[in-house]
């Protein structure tokens, strides 16, 4: 993962509440110092500004890292340290180009340095989250990642890689506020609404979710989207809605947008579960027919058939609505 930005010029207002003491023990290390038996914050070092030309070198560090040539981007890094050996940021990207040269030890010492020397920086949260992340210490990267999020809370590549996370861990509320927050930073990224959607479908808040969806289709119906897109869409609205038990919305919105959906065996599979949901079996008998001359060995397909026939609901009854 790209670390979120550059080195930054001048300490973020938006540090006021950042407090890396409250979060596990090997992340308040790198901010405090033991006294007593108790935690102190070490204040930070003043906040570097890099010259251009070292701004540069630190860019190309990232590029580096991006493309995989580490070895490149250590000697980068070593440029930049020689001249201001306490630059945080580019202890914290030394740090994590060499987790990747199988040096962990070294790496987790350099970052935890780096953020010492620049705790404000949201770029080196960051980028200890990445390094917690590779050895799969998916909460102590979570803890980084909001940690860095405090400091600057509308950083999409930070957002975008929480969110990542949280479905990871099947943190579906945390994993829907991310997705919120998203939306509400890119609102004109087509997938940033999709996503929400998900979130929202997938913390089973149905009607959220396919209003995100409606608000999404008004939002960019005059842009060009890909049909297939379009017609994977309205499948998907009409699933979420199935889901919450809105069998007749949803039969609905599969016949209105009918002429839109591409994947025509997808459609007439929903329309024939729903009509039978419904209890209108002549009509479900009548897609599964239609479905069987597709393909008469699918079983799925002679069950369902059966399954609508009055004459055979004495053996084999029909499917019942689940209950969402």
């Amino acid at each position: 993962r790209r670390p979120s930005r550059a080195p930054h010029c001048a300490p973020c207002p938006h540090f006021a509440g950042a407090r890396p003491e409250h979060g596990p023990p090997a992340l308040a290390e790198a901010a405090s110092v033991n006294e007593g038996g108790g935690w102190r914050r070490t204040p930070p070092a003043a906040m570097q500004q890099l010259p251009a030309k070292d701004q540069a070198v630190f860019r190309s560090i990232v590029k580096f890292y991006e493309t995989k040539q580490y070895k490149k981007g250590v000697k980068a890094a070593d440029s930049i340290l020689k001249k201001h050996p306490d630059h945080g940021e580019t202890l914290c990207m030394k740090g994590l180009t060499l987790s990747y040269l199988d040096k962990k030890e070294e790496a987790y010492n350099l970052v935890r340095k780096g953020l010492k020397n620049d705790v404000k920086s949201h770029v080196c949260w960051h980028v200890f989250g990445l390094l917690y992340r590779q050895d799969r210490d998916y909460l102590q990267a979570v803890n980084c990642y909001r940690a860095a999020l405090r400091i600057d809370p509308d950083n999409i590549q930070i957002l975008r890689d929480l969110s990542l996370l949280q479905i990871h861990r099947r943190d579906t509320t945390g994993f829907a506020e991310t997705r919120r927050k998203l939306l509400q930073v890119k609102s004109s990224n087509r997938l940033n609404w999709i996503g929400y959607a998900i979130a929202e479908h997938l913390c089973k808040n149905y009607e959220f979710a396919w209003s995100c969806i409606d608000n999404y289709e008004k939002t960019f119906k005059d842009e060009d989207v890909n049909t297939y897109e379009n017609s994977e869409l309205y499948l998907y609205k009409a699933q979420v809605m199935e889901e919450a038990g809105k069998f007749e919305e949803a039969l609905e919105c599969l016949k209105q947008h009918e002429k839109h959906i591409v994947d025509k065996l997808g459609l007439l599979e929903a329309k024939g579960r729903l009509c039978m949901f419904l209890e209108r079996y002549s009509e479900a008998a009548e897609i599964y027919r239609r479905l069987l001359r597709q393909n008469p060995e699918h079983h799925t397909y002679v069950l369902a058939y059966m399954a609508n026939q009055p004459r055979f609901h004495r053996f084999w009854p029909a499917m019942p609505a689940p209950v969402p």
